[in-house]
Formats: structure tokens, C-alpha cells, sequence
């Protein structure tokens, strides 16, 4: 699948958004699709269960074994954010982790049928680097980490990339 990808435009004109964006407490997917005006197309680069992950994510979720995932979110053959997702496996019901098997609902999608919050964490190395070594062009500008909870345990570590397609006009 042949789509571009390109650094969040770091002129001044852009700027508004991308603080929104790096702010967003909501679906991100539902953003992507109403600035594309159509349903994106979510692109699997990378999945596995794993217990080897990152510190971050053993200190921000907890659990034994998780679910690495690396995928684009895109539209209008353009990327439109690249992101890196860790499940803990032990604190998500079967459908979801069927929806994420599946690899084509994005995450926003599967997330809207169950309670949650999104809260703001620090950034880390060794997020952003899992997601760099596989779609390359790092941009921590554009850039944010967020943990994904439910009323009674932390469920995902999320880190996105916001990409030029925010931007195209539709």
C-alpha cells in the first residue's frame, strides 16, 4: 500500500491544530474522519503479544503481557498520524482484543463501546522509539503519549504521531 507520509507542517498557520490535537482528551479517529470527511483506512505495520516492552508501559499499565501495535491511520492516500499502542492483555474483554486481531477497526472505533478516560503522560525514548524504527520520520513536536482507563485499571499506552494529512484539504 503506497501512501505518503510527511512531518506535521511546522508552519505557523498549523499551529492552532496541532495544539488542539496534541490536546484532544476524545477519539482522535473520529477527529481524523471528520477533517478527511470520510472513514480513514487504519494500516497494520506491526502486531504482537509480547512481555518485553518498554518501561513506560510496565509503569503506566502494570500487567504481565501486552499487545504491541504499530499502525497509520490515513485518507486521501495521505498519513494522517502513525501510532504506537500497548493493550494489557489481562484487563481487556475478548471482543476487543478480537477487534484488534482483526486489525481493521483503528482503536478509536473499539474504544467508543467501552467507558473510559484518556489521561496525558510523559513522553518516553523507548515509546517513541518503537514507533520511529517502524515508520521512521520521528517528530516529537507533534507528538503526544496519553493512557487509555477504565473505572477500575489502566488498559492502554498509546503514543500517536500527528502527519501532514491533518492538514489536506479534503
Amino acid at each position: 500500500m503506497s501512501v505518503e507520509r510527511q512531518l506535521f507542517p511546522a508552519e505557523p498557520a498549523h499551529a492552532p491544530l496541532l495544539r488542539a490535537l496534541l490536546a484532544l482528551d476524545g477519539s482522535t479517529t473520529r477527529v481524523c474522519e471528520a477533517l478527511a470527511r470520510r472513514p480513514v483506512i487504519v494500516q497494520l505495520h506491526h502486531q504482537r503479544q509480547t512481555a518485553d516492552v518498554p518501561a513506560a508501559v510496565r509503569a503506566q499499565l502494570g500487567g504481565e503481557r501486552w499487545l504491541e501495535r504499530v499502525t497509520s491511520l490515513h485518507a486521501h492516500d495521505r498519513v494522517m498520524m502513525d501510532n504506537l499502542s500497548y493493550t494489557r492483555l489481562d484487563a481487556v474483554p475478548d471482543w476487543f482484543l478480537a477487534g484488534l486481531d482483526a486489525g481493521q477497526a483503528p482503536v478509536g472505533h473499539l474504544l467508543g463501546k467501552l467507558f473510559v478516560q484518556r489521561e496525558t503522560v510523559p513522553g518516553s525514548a523507548g515509546l517513541s522509539d518503537v514507533l520511529w524504527s517502524h515508520v521512521g520520520q520521528p517528530d516529537p513536536h507533534a507528538s503526544r503519549s496519553y493512557r487509555v482507563v477504565t473505572p477500575t485499571t489502566p488498559l492502554m499506552l498509546i503514543f500517536e504521531v500527528y502527519r501532514d494529512g491533518m492538514v489536506q484539504e479534503a
